[in-house]
């Protein structure tokens, strides 16, 4: 199956992409593309299938299509510690879960499958794991603990309701001593190869636009204050708090979650992350 003339971008409506895509426009791109905001699994099957040729998507997502697709360079939504969107809520202490029921939402992967690789081996702690749909109050009234992530999380750790909440970004850099990535972008390997002009320039243009998001975050803080709610002083810290980059250091944690979510069966395949370049394809180092 050929690649279409018009490039597929693929946007994540979280907020904790915005930076990245709140300067990048299509329609200033030299070769045809158009950009779908889809819901995370859409948008994970569309990158897997090749019916959208580049875009952002979940760690675990990028992961199980890893053979089918090439990483871009200095793209991520990381945490070198706590994350701020990506919640536990329980009664008792995390380490006290062993065979508590938690309660997590079917709408991330990745943080259900950290969350599960944090309890068995950071805390030690074995619970029964149950599918709700994200409402703190709902969730709890039937769990022991629960978790929350992205807007639903920030919403209620504004008011946590006396619950303890555990930081999975802050579990994960004390028990590894790594930062965490959460969503990375990426280039169906097809595509890279059909039309390597339009993703060089699309590439480009992400990074272009993270740089300009970061430097100039008030348009971005105004918008999270009026969609989501809160402070402007906890927005401007929320996207201080997060890392765009894809180093050597974020490169590790993610090569290190990946290696605990194939060991303990999360993942079927091992993944070997490579990276899209204008010249060559570059192997992460191990």
């Amino acid at each position: 199956m050929g690649v279409s003339d018009h490039t597929i971008i693929g946007k994540i409506s979280y907020t904790n992409s915005w930076p990245v895509f709140h300067n990048f426009h299509p329609s200033a791109l030299g070769s045809p593309a158009e950009m779908v905001s889809e819901v995370p699994a859409i948008l994970n099957r569309g990158m897997s299938e090749g019916t959208i040729h580049v875009g952002a998507l979940s760690s675990f997502a990028y992961a199980e299509a890893s053979d089918r697709l090439l990483l871009l360079p200095d793209l991520s939504v990381s945490a070198d510690g706590p994350v701020g969107s990506i919640l536990l809520f329980s009664r008792v202490p995390a380490e006290q879960l062993n065979q508590a029921e938690i309660a997590v939402t079917n709408t991330s992967a990745t943080s259900v499958n950290l969350l599960k690789i944090l309890m068995e081996r950071a805390l030690g702690v074995m619970p029964e794991y149950q599918v709700a749909a994200p409402d703190l109050e709902q969730m709890m009234s039937g769990s022991d603990a629960c978790l929350l992530i992205g807007d639903q999380a920030i919403r209620a750790s504004w008011d946590p309701q006396g619950y303890i909440v555990t930081d999975l970004g802050a579990l994960w850099k004390s028990w590894t001593g790594l930062s965490m990535t959460f969503a990375v972008w990426a280039v169906n390997r097809d595509a890279a190869r059909e039309k390597p002009e339009a993703i060089a320039e699309i590439a480009g243009a992400f990074l272009k636009s993270k740089r300009s998001g970061l430097n100039h975050l008030q348009p971005i803080v105004r918008e999270a204050c009026s969609e989501i709610g809160g402070t402007a002083a906890y927005w401007d810290g929320y996207f201080h708090n997060l890392c765009y980059d894809f180093g050597e250091r974020q490169q590790e944690g993610l090569n290190l979650y990946f290696r605990h979510a194939y060991e303990m069966g999360l993942l079927q395949q091992e993944v070997k992350m490579e990276l899209w370049s204008d010249s060559l394809l570059t192997r992460v180092k191990e």
